[in-house]
């Protein structure tokens, strides 16, 4: 297989395959995507967590996956009302509160960060943060919009692993369902990874098909978001590159299992 693009130039993809990717960190003794979350994931074994990114009200890159703070605190403020300061005021939980993106870079030296870009607002914040804390050669950027993806990329100089975007994914999807493989390696190129679930509504996303002219294209397949482990073995024996799971734990057991029957 082809290594990715951005393998030759980054540090993101040094671990060995199948990666486990912490979901929003680990979650089980902690609120999701908090500094807690994050530790515990990478305590487990965990080389990367994913999480997301939204902008403060003072253009800060706050982490989180919803745009406002219903679900979590039961406010309907939203992250863009608020500036980072009010944000890290809010109480989580477990004695947690909203990071910035800049913040966790900083804290955890050593992990790798999967970041989904929320909004084209997010794309220079998240850069902003990437640069300063010289980090780079560890995150993969992406965003289900493409030009928030492209704004981020642009923004970092273009020197950082992404994946695919919405309309590439559809497009790989087309070209493995078809047989061509020219149209896979267009849909596909200068990203790293196709992150996808395994199936959205009655279509099958995750084929031995699929994954094979992914692959064949040089690009890897992470499939999210798997918490089962009989889902997890079947998905790294039909030769899926990375999981992203909300149970690090288990995945890391599992993976570690299969590399010593």
């Amino acid at each position: 297989m082809t290594l990715p693009p951005a393998s030759r130039d980054s540090g993101y993809f040094a671990p060995s395959r199948p990666r486990v990717l912490a979901h929003r960190g680990l979650a089980i003794d902690a609120p999701e995507n908090t500094l807690l979350a994050f530790a515990h994931a990478l305590a487990a074994g965990a080389p990367y967590v994913e999480t997301d990114v939204h902008a403060s009200a003072d253009g800060v890159a706050i982490i989180s996956h919803d745009p406002d703070l219903m679900r979590l605190t039961g406010r309907s403020a939203r992250i863009d009302q608020l500036t980072a300061a009010e944000l890290a005021e809010v109480d989580l939980g477990s004695g947690e509160s909203f990071v910035t993106l800049g913040e966790a870079l900083h804290a955890l030296p050593d992990a790798r960060f999967n970041i989904d870009i929320k909004t084209r607002a997010a794309a220079d914040a998240a850069a902003a943060a990437i640069l300063e804390q010289r980090a780079a050669h560890r995150v993969l950027v992406t965003s289900f919009d493409d030009a928030t993806r492209r704004a981020t990329l642009a923004a970092l100089g273009g020197a950082v692993a992404t994946s695919a975007s919405q309309r590439g994914v559809v497009g790989a999807l087309v070209g493995a369902r078809l047989g061509l493989g020219f149209v896979v390696r267009a849909a596909l190129g200068g990203v790293d990874a196709v992150q996808v679930p395994e199936r959205q509504g009655p279509l099958t996303v995750v084929t031995r098909r699929f994954v094979d002219a992914v692959r064949r294209a040089g690009v890897e397949v992470h499939v999210w978001v798997v918490n089962d482990e009989d889902d997890m073995r079947r998905l790294i024996a039909l030769g899926v590159d990375g999981i992203v799971t909300d149970r690090a734990d288990l995945a890391v057991k599992l993976v570690k299992d299969l590399a010593n029957p």
